[in-house]
């Protein structure tokens, strides 16, 4: 039975970080269905590459990284232990983890997770945050026998096809190549704003979602696909708020036309988030 090949990389260049991705990787490894890649390979492909840590990554990134490495799912991430002075109450130290499992075939992400716990000390807070990770680790070994599972599913069913012809109808708008003078692309009758998630908001997010979308002859957006992934809902606010936007259809010669186009958005954290850390 063909096993998973998983690479763990270092959740940041201090050592926090890089104890909390052996922790991890030490508590994957009893699994019998999971082969897991030394980390030091695993480090020395992605320095190769020159992965410095994204956790806002293209698909096609994540595939280059997942070539690199030979593996079939990674897991990267950030974690830290951190002092915390609120405006009323006693300093404390938070730990966290942001946990990114990723499919290193088609470079989708396929789950995150922030495990986030308090301590008086800094030495507490990172003694249960190991504890932590490791009462998660079978909910992680889980999410990757499923996702190799279903990669293999993937094999098994593909077959050489040309394109199909509802796809072949869209304009490709999504090319760095300039648009023909008959061409005009859609434009949204208003502009909706994907929400930045309370999830983001407590990592301090700031990244970019990229999205192809298939909008029809008639404005409507008939698919919606992550292309470049942020993780704390973020992909997710961005996916649900276009398929509920309207356009004004592409036109071709001044005949309405189904283009393919990128949607783009990018999120900062708010200056209040900013004043409460």
């Amino acid at each position: 039975m063909a096993r998973a090949r998983i690479a763990i990389l270092d959740f940041n260049r201090d050592p926090t970080g890089k104890q909390l991705a052996d922790e991890l990787h030490a508590a994957l490894s009893v699994d019998p269905e999971l082969a897991l890649i030394t980390r030091d390979l695993a480090r020395a492909a992605a320095v190769g590459l020159g992965y410095q840590g994204s956790l806002n990554m293209t698909r096609a990134e994540a595939r280059d990284l997942g070539t690199a490495i030979g593996c079939d799912l990674f897991i990267t991430g950030d974690a830290q232990v951190v002092r915390r002075s609120p405006s009323s109450g006693a300093i404390y130290f938070e730990s966290y983890a942001s946990i990114f499992i990723v499919d290193a075939r088609s470079g989708a992400l396929v789950q995150w997770d922030r495990p986030s716990l308090q301590a008086t000390h800094a030495a507490d807070a990172l003694a249960v945050l190991k504890t932590e990770l490791r009462r998660r680790a079978p909910l992680y070994a889980t999410t990757l026998r499923r996702a190799f599972a279903a990669q293999l599913q993937r094999t098994l069913a593909w077959q050489p096809t040309e394109k199909g012809e509802e796809e072949s109808m869209y304009l490709d708008l999504t090319r760095d190549q300039g648009l023909d003078e008959n061409i005009i692309p859609p434009q949204p009758y208003r502009r909706l704003q994907p929400a930045y998630t309370e999830e983001a908001a407590r990592a301090e997010a700031e990244a970019t979602v990229d999205v192809l979308a298939w909008i029809d002859e008639d404005g409507v957006v008939r698919r919606v696909e992550v292309v470049r992934w942020a993780g704390f809902g973020l992909d997710e606010s961005v996916t649900q708020t276009v398929k509920r936007m309207f356009f004004r259809p592409a036109m071709r010669n001044q005949r309405p036309t189904p283009a393919l186009v990128l949607l783009r958005y990018n999120f900062r954290r708010s200056a209040r988030s900013q004043r409460q850390r």
